[in-house]
């Protein structure tokens, strides 16, 4: 029965690790946890899109990142930067899982080597 339900919704593991992970954001100090929250949103758009457990682990990591920060007084803007988009595509090429960005160049790519008469090859995951 639990197997038919985790096909329906998911793994339900992940779903309780990413409820710890917002209540551990949600206990951040404002600053930090405006930045998570934003850094999340970017993520999760942007992010890991058929590897779940790639996803968890970047939030989870995440969260560990402006913990640690907040408990040293690490100033937000020490942690991601002067450019966040840059900071946050940086953290995230530390995970696998393919997202719909890496896709997309490689198909771009691909495609213009195709119309320059240049060799193709696919990316993993954008098979036609």
């Amino acid at each position: 029965m639990a197997n038919i339900i985790e096909k329906l919704v998911g793994d339900l593991g992940d779903k309780r690790i990413y409820r710890e992970y917002k209540q551990r954001v949600k206990a951040l100090p404002d600053g930090y946890r405006q930045a998570a929250n934003a850094l999340e949103r970017y993520l999760l758009n942007l992010g890991p899109t058929d590897d779940g457990k790639s996803l968890i682990a970047m939030l989870s990591d995440l969260a560990d990142l402006f913990e640690q920060s907040a408990a040293a007084g690490t100033p937000v803007r020490d942690v991601v930067g002067a450019d966040p988009a840059d900071f946050a595509d940086t953290f995230m090429e530390n995970y696998g899982g393919g997202s719909w960005i890496r896709k997309e160049r490689a198909r771009l790519a691909n495609a213009i080597d195709q119309a320059a008469g240049g060799p193709t090859a696919e990316a993993p995951g954008t098979e036609r």
